[in-house]
């Protein structure tokens, strides 16, 4: 069931005022929002339902386990052997055939005639999320950022909300978990902002991300040797513009219906393009995923920055891992180990000059166009099938004298209109709010259902899923 769709349309308003009704009795609004979410998630395969519920069984035994113990190994142990078998479901049926072909390669070159036989598996929309999720409760309830187990009902909504579900953003279970439990007040809940990222949301998926995918993108990674280094380059950057707002638009419309369903979301992306340097970035972009590795990867598990030898590994071992969360592939891994490279080398670089002043403007101009081409250069590896396509699409910058075939005057304003919104007032939603609040709340509602008749008007024929489900 996807957001930009007519079914989803229906379902959130019988969700939205069957939960508004139920406001009075909290543990009937927690059941409705737990029914709606399994229903909402049985629409992608309701066999992997049980995996749902499999994952909330494992973690609420898991949680009273650290709780109940009081010696510090005994419940560090409970930890590593909860986060072990979230990590164990999560491989087994995202990793398993890759680490199988890795195996047998291995072994191929080694002489072997044997091999690892691989497994007709499907992947469970949104596992990644949901397993995160599940790591998040048991952590967060180890390192004393929830004073209590939660009721299993509670941790049921947490990791099946529907708005999140399937590819994110990743709330923590201590930022969720006290807003299940306080007491909803309707009158409270403000509509205009969530309007305005609803809306939003949808105009960046249906109208950007589609045409850049359809008019530049696709064909270009599909065929990287019929095109010249001008085409290449303008479908990288239609690619990073294409998957920004692809992502961004759905955590935009998780948020805002999140919100008029009474829960808060963090926000999760900050203008990224504009970054000033690749830690800079990795603060504006998928901020919830970055966040999460840097607390409970990055320092809870690594140990952080302990000296600069392990800070480097640490931040290596970090990116590999972030780059494998996103797919199994080796290209994946080669996108994450560029990422950690480049912040091992900008971290080395800001500490050897951190006497100096800060950067002026040329050279903070200098910094970001830096910046957003060697993110534009490593999203080659992230789009890629493969190491092959990906050379060949970088072999392509070669071919400097061949004509630019691809930019058309719609395409060119969807690059450089989306790249220039970049750089757009920090408070432009927040001005946007103000001027719409003063509105009646009827008029808002209507507003909105023209916006998203605009929007599916203007947009390409059928509404393909969103980019993240695949991770």
């Amino acid at each position: 069931m996807l957001f930009p769709t007519l079914n989803f349309g229906l379902f959130f308003l019988v969700v939205f005022f069957g939960v508004w009704l139920a406001a009075r009795w909290p543990e009937l609004r927690v059941w409705l929002l737990i029914g709606a979410s399994y229903f909402f998630y049985a629409f992608w395969d309701w066999r992997f339902m049980a995996l749902l519920f499999g994952s909330s069984v494992l973690n609420y035994v898991g949680g009273r386990t650290i709780d109940a113990l009081e010696a510090p190994t005994a419940r560090k142990l409970a930890l590593i052997a909860t986060v072990t078998l979230n990590l164990c479901v999560l491989g087994f049926f995202k990793y398993f055939n890759f680490f199988a072909d890795s195996f047998n390669s291995l072994l191929f070159a080694l002489g072997s005639v044997h091999e690892v036989p691989y497994l007709d598996v499907a992947l469970p929309v949104g596992i990644s999320f949901f397993t995160f999720h599940g790591i998040s409760y048991v952590a967060d309830l180890y390192r004393g950022a929830l004073a209590r187990p939660a009721p299993f009902a509670h941790l049921m909504l947490y990791i099946s909300f529907f708005p999140q579900l399937v590819a994110g953003p990743i709330v923590r279970a201590s930022f969720f978990l006290p807003q299940i439990a306080a007491r909803p007040d309707p009158q409270a809940i403000a509509v205009t902002r969530p309007f305005l990222l609803i809306a939003g949301g949808l105009f960046k998926k249906v109208v950007i991300a589609n045409y850049l995918a359809t008019d530049l993108v696709d064909g270009a990674f599909f065929d990287p040797t019929s095109l010249g280094a001008g085409d290449l380059l303008l479908a990288i950057y239609g690619y990073a513009l294409q998957i920004y707002c692809d992502f961004s638009a759905y955590t935009d419309i998780a948020i805002g219906v999140a919100a008029l369903l009474g829960f808060r979301f963090p926000q999760n992306f900050n203008q990224p393009y504009r970054a000033l340097g690749l830690q800079d970035f990795w603060h504006r972009w998928h901020i919830s995923l970055s966040t999460w590795l840097r607390d409970y990867l990055y320092i809870l598990a690594l140990g952080g920055n302990t000296g600069d030898r392990r800070l480097y590994r640490n931040l290596m071992v970090t990116m590999l891992l972030g780059g494998l969360w996103h797919g199994a592939r080796w290209t994946f891994v080669t996108w994450g180990a560029l990422h950690g490279f480049a912040l091992v080398i900008e971290r080395a670089i800001r500490e050897r000059f951190r006497d100096r002043p800060h950067l002026g403007p040329l050279a903070r101009i200098v910094a970001t166009v830096a910046t957003f081409h060697f993110v534009c250069l490593t999203w080659v590896f992230f789009r890629a099938p493969d190491f092959e396509h990906a050379f060949l699409y970088l072999e392509g910058f070669t071919r400097l004298s061949a004509p630019i075939t691809l930019a058309s005057p719609f395409v060119l304003l969807l690059v450089f209109g989306t790249l220039a919104a970049q750089f757009l007032p920090v408070d432009r939603v927040e001005r946007l709010e103000a001027l719409l609040a003063r509105a009646p709340m009827l008029l808002q509602g209507a507003l909105l259902g023209l916006a998203i008749v605009t929007i599916d008007s203007f947009g390409p024929a059928g509404v393909a899923p969103f980019i993240y489900f695949q991770f």
